[in-house]
């Protein structure tokens, strides 16, 4: 059973915060091999939202999402992840359905965007997202630029 945390940036604990950074660090880093700067100081900004998923006490799913001050522009929806000891579980399916939760109740309003890992077009097309870029390098890994538009 998953505990979900739909959370403001000034709702994190440190525990939770640390978890998340951990997390992130495991999978983006090292797990990836893509050395790169993570805490890229978005985190604890504006009204941005962290979904986090807990399996006794661990913490196995996360995605950030990101609100711009600007008007037009999209909620973005990144960091999404999920823990390597439990792929294969269709956790991805409910984190995504907790983060696209989030931004409805926050957001219903905004057009959402996410920069995917190329490979994972068909998983987010399951959410409505379509591409709105070409396959671009990031980091060493093909990712592509989707969309959904409000109320999806």
């Amino acid at each position: 059973m998953i505990q979900w945390n739909d959370l403001h940036h000034s709702q994190l604990t440190v525990p939770q915060l640390y978890a998340l950074l951990k997390l992130r660090c495991e999978v983006f880093v090292v797990e990836q091999t893509c050395p790169y700067q993570d805490i890229d100081g978005d985190d604890l900004l504006g009204e941005n939202r962290h979904i986090l998923g807990w399996r006794d006490g661990e913490l196995v799913a996360y995605a950030r999402i990101l609100k711009s001050e600007e008007e037009f522009e999209p909620v973005v929806i990144g960091r999404v992840i999920i823990s390597h000891a439990v792929r294969g579980e269709k956790l991805g399916y409910k984190l995504m359905e907790q983060t696209l939760a989030s931004c409805q109740q926050n957001w219903p309003q905004k057009a959402l965007y996410l920069g995917a890992q190329a490979h994972l077009q068909p998983f987010y097309a399951h959410f409505g997202f379509s591409p709105v870029t070409d396959v671009y390098d990031e980091d060493g890994i093909p990712h592509i630029g989707m969309a959904r538009e409000a109320n999806s």
